[in-house]
């Protein structure tokens, strides 16, 4: 289900702020975004989904790419491993510190 007003952001946390640093001989680059849309899409669709048991779709949570590409860079993953970028998907989203992501809270 794509709500909306997610399709008029492409399905990207708004950016808020941008910082770069000089640590030894790196250059750190800091963003920063904004997750209450996120939050936001998952409360409405926890409203609005069709989750009901016997249900051939599952509406299991929202994850803006910002956010899933920091957990595959943390995980040492590719975009291009799907495999594993479902592995790590899953692992995050089950987890009790991404439990407001979650929309479905039925075991896969």
């Amino acid at each position: 289900m794509i709500l909306a007003h997610q399709k008029m952001r492409l399905g990207k946390m708004p950016k808020i702020g941008e910082s770069y640093k000089f640590e030894d001989d790196n250059l750190i680059i800091k963003n920063t975004h904004d997750a209450n849309e996120m939050l936001k899409d998952v409360e409405h669709a926890r409203q609005h989904s069709d989750n009901s048991f016997g249900s051939d779709y599952k509406h299991v949570g929202n994850v803006d790419m910002a956010l899933l590409s920091v957990w595959l860079k943390e995980a040492g993953v590719s975009w291009s491993d799907t495999g594993a970028v479902k592995e790590v998907l899953k692992r995050k989203l089950m987890s009790n510190e991404f439990a407001k992501l979650r929309v479905w809270e039925g075991t896969y």
